[in-house]
């Protein structure tokens, strides 16, 4: 018998009506706060109180909460739909899918070194732009790629998937979790970069390592590929590169340039939703213009990229609402010293560790990276703080389990849907992933541990 899995929006109704019967048994309390060097409220160890009287808030606050929370997180939805439509009308251009027949001519007699910059290419995207349902289109051209270079699907899949999830995992200027998240633990925008970018190194080295040792086996012996005999689409033809002409080449120097300016202002000027929307606006103009697109074409292409993240801002909203319901009714700050306990009892090592376990498993129940952003971090921000963890690796343990978890969590549309594409069977894609996976986590785990010695903040 299948098991269905409910959508992550009726896991996030859920959760909200959980919260709501959680105000009405938990006993209110508060820590007392310090704001730290931005200026965020941060709770101080020891402090915690439970207050003698007790509110209880009505049942309609589940859905009067709703609204009242896509309020509260306007310029993180408003700035999620300007960037899916400025990034729908870059690919409207033609110019990643120049960059990527590009590559194929240039190493398709040389597999390692072509699926090593192709990995590269998808977690360098991850990492900057927050890409993911885009490169679902790419399923079936790398498919075809990796065939005719006498390899299979997985190999295929796996060089996307498992470079886009470290690059998730990594991410430098993501906006669709790292800022969000670190906009909720109250620090500074793209802080922190430089540890991420050095464990980014082997992370990106077992995870090439991996995908590669298994296609040489299969070029070696094609009866070692676990998709071996099956039938899909995965010898169809793969479609025709564009050219990388001169107006591709400069739509992705626009590009490179503008994601350039974001760190500059992120760094010198202290940039954050207004600007950076801005600037994404002002990118899809230019990339349009460049392209010769049209004014008219520009504009259906940025609606329809707007709308492919409607679902993205609706979870946004919702996750927020659980924040709020327990804000509303005062006991925020109960659960945080609940779970706070055990972990601080552990060390600090451990709690950074125990975090990243915590924020592993609750992406199999909220894949969406700024919805998990929004209902962990009030917890885990705060939590870091009482067991001598600071909030930049509250923020890196969301970060480690929601990237790397997506490779494997079956309720991750974007996996699901590149799978399918690709005709491989959910079980063979787990039994050639999950050892990657266990070692990934592994070298997450010694980071955290390493992050705690440091003190990275």
């Amino acid at each position: 018998m299948k098991i269905k899995i409910p959508h992550t929006l009726v896991l996030l109704f859920v959760l909200m009506a959980s919260a709501l019967i959680l105000t009405w048994i938990v006993p209110s309390g508060e820590f007392s706060t310090e704001p730290n060097e931005f200026g965020r409220a941060v709770v101080i160890p020891g402090t915690f109180e439970t207050y003698e009287e007790k509110e209880y808030l009505p049942a309609t606050s589940l859905f009067t909460v709703v609204p009242r929370a896509f309020a509260d997180a306007q310029g993180i939805i408003f700035f999620v739909l300007i960037i899916g439509g400025a990034l729908a009308v870059v690919r409207e251009t033609g110019a990643i899918d120049a960059l990527l027949g590009k590559m194929i001519t240039t190493f398709g007699s040389r597999p390692g070194p072509l699926l090593f910059l192709t990995m590269l290419a998808f977690a360098a995207a991850s990492a900057t732009l927050g890409m993911a349902e885009e490169y679902i289109p790419f399923a079936i051209i790398l498919v075809a790629m990796c065939v005719a270079l006498k390899m299979d699907s997985i190999t295929a899949i796996g060089t996307m998937v498992v470079g886009y999830c470290i690059g998730y995992a990594i991410a430098v200027l993501n906006p669709f979790t790292l800022l969000v998240a670190q906009d909720v633990a109250g620090l500074e925008p793209v802080s922190g970069a430089w540890f991420r970018l050095i464990v980014a190194v082997p992370l990106l080295g077992v995870g090439f390592h991996h995908v590669w040792k298994y296609a040489r086996k299969v070029r070696h012996n094609p009866e070692e590929s676990f998709v071996y005999g099956l039938k899909g689409n995965i010898h169809q033809k793969a479609p025709e590169f564009p050219e990388l002409s001169v107006k591709t080449v400069a739509v992705l120097a626009a590009t490179i340039i503008a994601l350039a300016v974001v760190v500059a202002g992120i760094a010198l000027y202290d940039w954050y939703l207004v600007e950076l929307g801005a600037l994404f606006l002002a990118l899809a103009l230019a990339t349009g213009l460049i392209a010769g697109l049209g004014v008219n074409r520009m504009a259906e292409v940025f609606g329809k990229g707007a709308a492919e993240l409607t679902g993205t801002a609706l979870l946004i909203g919702f996750a927020r609402s659980i924040a709020l319901l327990m804000e509303d009714g005062e006991i925020l700050h109960t659960v945080v010293n609940f779970l706070a306990a055990p972990l601080s009892a552990a060390g600090p090592e451990f709690a950074a560790v125990g975090m990243l376990i915590i924020q592993s498993i609750l992406n199999f129940f909220i894949p969406s990276g700024s919805g998990q952003a929004l209902v962990t971090m009030p917890l885990m921000a705060p939590i870091g703080d009482l067991v001598g963890v600071s909030r930049q690796i509250s923020v890196l343990a969301f970060q480690f389990g929601d990237g790397l978890m997506n490779m494997i969590v079956p309720t991750n549309p974007v996996l699901m849907g590149i799978l399918g594409l690709a005709s491989i069977p959910y079980e063979k894609w787990f039994k050639f992933v999950m050892p990657l996976l266990l070692k990934l986590i592994a070298i997450c785990a010694a980071a955290m541990v390493i992050a705690v010695w440091i003190g990275y903040s």
